[in-house]
């Protein structure tokens, strides 16, 4: 074998049978610094040296030996997550990296993790009574963690791919049926909060989608809204983040009683206007409180509740509208493409997965080539069909 060049590295057995890699990086304050690689195979050492070599090639750092997990996780959140993540989807990141990932093995050294400590990991929030949905996310955390640390060149291998996924059952969607939907509306008419759920049920904006509706976005002459913006809470105040998706950001089309109940609001909002005086915070929001601020999603979350409540309908979340939406939409025989667009899904996979109870329910009947039937007998217009032109009002 020939000699390895400058720099390269070198690789040799010890007396004691154990095989060592030596990596020179450098001087620092006039003191040479070399980093030490142990293994009991040739191989091992040799594919540590290569992704250490690799890192330095790319300016990337060289991982110490006695780097912790925990360490690790906590410069990834920082330096990889937090710049590229909705606010909210990093506060669910740090959560089960903090609650879950570093209690269990924060301590272990990264270059020495093994698929065991990670089954390890899972078995002990099982034991801990944790549902198997919660450990498929840490998991996949995990996984996303690891594998930014192999692509730095700091693992020869992320170990969180060789275990197996959890099992976790998607909970089945019960919606409203068209005649609940119709007991809500009428129990909701009149209500502050009225255009709120009939926007929300009629085009399936999610709650975050419709509380940061700016009044820009409505567009009463084509019957639109806009989503750009959602509102949601983070670090304990109200902010407006961007969609969940590039595909969420979308134009929809609203059936007419939304827009009579939008125009009511509107008309209703500027009264409050008038009551609050110097008291009104103006935001441009559709949705705020009676003096113009951006309207809390907890207390949509209660007024909710009460309401179905009140006429004796079952429990559902906010979200639940969303899938009445797109329960209805499907069942009444629109295309899924449709729906998805409709919804802002990043995936056709993800609206048929989601919905697959429904597709067996579609209507063999189609609409003419290039519309789409939007049915909505719910709202109060039985015999009304509002047809969709995508070309004149895109839905992507």
């Amino acid at each position: 074998m020939s000699k390895r060049g400058q720099n390269e590295g070198s690789i040799f057995k010890r007396q004691d049978g154990r095989w060592v890699a030596v990596l020179n990086l450098g001087y620092t304050g006039g003191k040479r610094r070399r980093k030490h690689f142990y293994g009991e195979t040739r191989k091992e050492v040799q594919e540590r040296l290569t992704a250490a070599l690799r890192a330095r090639q790319q300016g990337l750092p060289v991982a110490p030996e006695k780097q912790t997990v925990g360490q690790f996780l906590e410069r990834w959140l920082d330096e990889s997550v937090k710049p590229n993540v909705r606010p909210r989807t990093y506060e669910g990141y740090e959560g089960h990296v903090r609650l879950h990932i570093v209690p269990a093995i924060g301590r272990s050294r990264l270059v020495k993790l093994a698929g065991q400590d990670i089954e390890s990991l899972m078995n002990g929030m099982r034991r801990h009574g944790y549902s198997e949905r919660t450990i498929q996310y840490t998991l996949t955390v995990l996984r996303q963690a690891l594998g930014r640390a192999h692509k730095w060149g700091l693992i020869a291998q992320n170990v969180a791919t060789l275990v197996d996924r959890p099992k976790a059952r998607r909970p089945e969607v019960q919606p409203f049926n068209p005649d609940q939907a119709r007991t809500f509306l009428a129990a909701i008419k009149g209500d502050r909060l009225e255009a709120l759920y009939t926007v929300a049920l009629a085009v399936g904006l999610r709650k975050g989608e419709a509380l940061g509706l700016h009044w820009d976005d409505v567009d009463f002459d084509v019957a639109t809204v806009r989503v750009r913006k959602a509102l949601q809470r983070v670090n304990g105040s109200l902010q407006l983040v961007d969609p969940k998706s590039t595909r969420s950001r979308r134009t929809v089309s609203i059936p007419e009683i939304a827009v009579v109940s939008l125009r009511m609001h509107r008309a209703r909002q500027l009264q409050e206007r008038l009551l609050a005086g110097s008291r009104w915070q103006e935001c441009g929001l559709v949705f705020t409180s009676t003096i113009g601020t951006p309207f809390d999603p907890r207390n949509v979350n209660r007024h909710f509740s009460r309401t179905l409540k009140q006429v004796s309908l079952p429990h559902q979340r906010f979200h639940d509208l969303r899938h009445g939406c797109a329960t209805l939409l499907l069942a009444q025989g629109v295309h899924p493409r449709v729906v998805m667009d409709i919804l802002g899904h990043s995936q056709i996979s993800l609206t048929m997965d989601t919905y697959s109870h429904v597709i067996p329910e579609l209507q063999q009947k189609r609409t003419k080539p290039g519309r789409v039937a939007v049915n909505v007998a719910v709202f109060g217009h039985a015999p009304t069909v509002i047809l969709c032109d995508p070309a004149a009002n895109p839905l992507r």
